[in-house]
């Protein structure tokens, strides 16, 4: 099954515009059908220029892209919708918006949740204020993504296809020599459920009474592992080295990988690019929304046939197994690709140059039909913005865990770097709100030494992280990235 979606379409001018020499696409949401497996019938998606992934757009560091993202959406969507929820009460059902999540980008192209449009621009949400995207790509190169980001459907609208690759490019890369053109392949890991006709199966309720239908669930974990658009797909590959830019794009599901012969492999970025010196792992975790860099060297492995794996949350035999690689291309050239003991320079970003210190919880509630709800700093969306960074600032934020899991929590605008972890007494903290620490610093896991901008947050700790509010001022969210929980009033107004 072909694994590389990448498309460069021929850039359209729009001479309209003062700066028609910069790359402009328009890309059409469309609901479409789509082949998930050989054996499956086709099933209806959403999908930008209807496919599943979404375009593969390619950008160049410091060089503005424009993009028209258009809805061409049926007035019907695919899944039930809780009109329940914050965003979903008096609005369309079908309306969307585009998030370029990780991006250096000004708000009104940010894709913020009350941004959103239906087709046509029929009806806009409060705060749409342009067509025509600008990202003015002003940040490291590294693997971006994009994705629907309208409030109270987001979970609905990425689970029905619309998400795709936005890879950032800069000279730097260039100079790296790392596996590049049909060795460089980017991977977006889903979850999915099928129903018996080959449609995309999702629950209108959650596995306890509740007196409201359909009904919004606390997670989703879909029952098969789908790799840009497959189900279980397999990757012939030459005994060389290959690079794979990889991504969470599912609803809830964590993921541990690791490759079924046990080999090493060697990571060298994280969400915000390129990490100082490489490090060699034999299983990475990744979180929604989280993406990671990584060379795989199957020089050694000529005629083998070896499993991508995941020992995540909530596997089983079907949920275990991700990608099949066959080593059975014959070598095409010489490998002369390299993994540079140094990638990038390190950054100096040290608690000590903090503006202002944040401490802020992450809260478990009922909401007035007896649901599960999370909040943040035990706030819901709609209550007055209480985070509000100084432009040119550095903010540490002690991200408070209170709840029974771990929650990736996704600030838009920046990247951070993640300090440490600590765990605490929870017990304390909730009666008496005191800070109590049960156990040493925790050093950030090997694979998250990098710039970020979703981390885990696990519960019993509190994560220090560091970040600096630069280039652009206005209206931004932070979230956590269990896009059920980001529905459900998880996220809050910058």
């Amino acid at each position: 099954m072909h694994l590389r979606q990448f498309i460069n379409e021929t850039p359209r001018l729009d001479d309209d515009e003062s700066q028609a020499q910069s790359p402009y696409y328009e890309i059409y949401m469309k609901e479409a059908k789509h082949r998930f497996h050989k054996q499956f019938p086709l099933t209806p998606v959403w999908g930008y220029n209807g496919r599943v992934p979404g375009p593969t757009i390619e950008a160049t560091k410091d060089e503005t892209t424009r993009v028209k993202w258009i809805n061409n959406l049926p007035s019907k969507h695919l899944f039930p919708i809780d009109h329940t929820i914050h965003g979903s009460i008096d609005t369309p059902d079908v309306r969307s918006v585009v998030h370029l999540h990780g991006a250096n980008v000004d708000w009104r192209s940010d894709g913020h949740p009350e941004a959103w449009y239906t087709r046509d621009y029929k009806m806009t949400g409060p705060k749409f204020k342009r067509k025509i995207y600008e990202y003015t790509n002003h940040q490291p190169g590294t693997t971006l993504w994009y994705h629907d980001h309208a409030m109270g459907v987001t979970r609905l609208n990425v689970y029905a296809g619309l998400a795709g690759f936005y890879l950032l490019r800069d000279a730097l890369e260039e100079r790296l020599n790392l596996p590049s053109g049909k060795y460089e392949i980017p991977l977006m890991l889903q979850d999915k459920s099928f129903n018996e006709d080959g449609s995309l199966f999702y629950p209108d309720k959650p596995p306890f009474p509740v007196p409201v239908s359909p009904s919004i669930v606390p997670a989703f974990f879909g029952n098969t592992i789908v790799v840009n658009g497959k189900v279980w797909p397999k990757l012939r590959v030459e005994p060389r080295k290959y690079r794979f830019r990889v991504l969470n794009a599912s609803n809830r599901r964590d993921y541990v990988l690791g490759l079924s012969n046990d080999q090493v492999f060697t990571q060298i970025g994280t969400d915000g690019g390129f990490v100082t010196t490489p490090t060699r792992l034999t299983s990475i975790e990744i979180q929604p929304a989280e993406r990671a860099d990584i060379i795989i060297d199957f020089s050694a492995l000529k005629d083998e046939t070896i499993t991508l794996t995941n020992s995540g949350t909530n596997t089983d035999e079907h949920t275990s197994v991700v990608l099949q690689f066959s080593v059975d291309l014959p070598l095409h050239g010489e490998d002369t690709s390299e993994i540079p003991q140094e990638l990038y320079p390190p950054e100096m970003l040290d608690e000590h140059m903090a503006h202002t210190v944040r401490d802020l919880t992450l809260s478990a509630s009922t909401d007035s039909y007896g649901r599960p709800m999370l909040m943040l700093n035990n706030h819901m969306w709609g209550d007055p913005t209480t985070e509000k960074p100084a432009f040119d600032s550095i903010e540490v934020w002690n991200l408070i865990n209170l709840t029974g899991g771990p929650h990736p929590i996704h600030v838009h605008l920046v990247q951070f770097k993640v300090l440490y972890r600590r765990p605490f007494n929870v017990e304390l903290y909730e009666t008496e709100g005191t800070i109590e620490f049960t156990g040493p610093l925790e050093e950030p896991y090997d694979y998250e030494k990098g710039w970020k901008d979703t981390v885990k947050v696990e519960n019993g700790k509190i994560t220090k992280i560091i970040m600096h509010f630069k280039d652009h001022v206005g209206n931004y969210v932070w979230h956590c990235h269990f896009l059920e929980h980001e529905d459900h009033d998880m996220m809050r107004p910058i």
